[in-house]
């Protein structure tokens, strides 16, 4: 099963201006190489503010460098929010060194603001 296969990148976005997971935000995952982007996948987030599989696993996920990008003023948009806020996307770029390890990525969402470290 993806979920409990060893490499594996995940994510987790949650609005924390409401307290609640970020439904339905789309994003896009990209391999990077040099100056080359490579889209390898577009996902929404489900109502737990996850996506339904890992954007990358087993044999997939190599060592490398990668981006993902949230569309937040999408997001917001769809939300009737198109004035909430100040960020139109949020790159957030990272390097797999492993490919049997899980990658994590949370992202904590507010209006004005975000975080995001490597999670677990």
């Amino acid at each position: 099963m993806p979920d409990e296969a060893p490499g594996r990148l995940t994510v987790h976005v949650l609005d924390t201006a409401r307290g609640c997971p970020a439904v339905d935000l789309g994003l896009s995952l990209y391999r990077l190489d040099g100056d080359a982007r490579e889209l390898l996948a577009t996902r929404h987030t489900n109502k737990d503010g996850r996506c339904d599989a890992p954007l990358l696993f087993g044999d997939a996920l190599l060592p490398g460098r990668y981006e993902i990008v949230f569309g937040i003023a999408s997001w917001r948009a769809a939300r009737g929010e198109a004035e909430a806020g100040f960020y139109d996307l949020i790159p957030i770029r990272f390097r797999i060194a492993d490919a049997a390890a899980h990658y994590h990525i949370p992202l904590l969402l507010s209006p004005f603001g975000y975080t995001t470290y490597r999670g677990t």
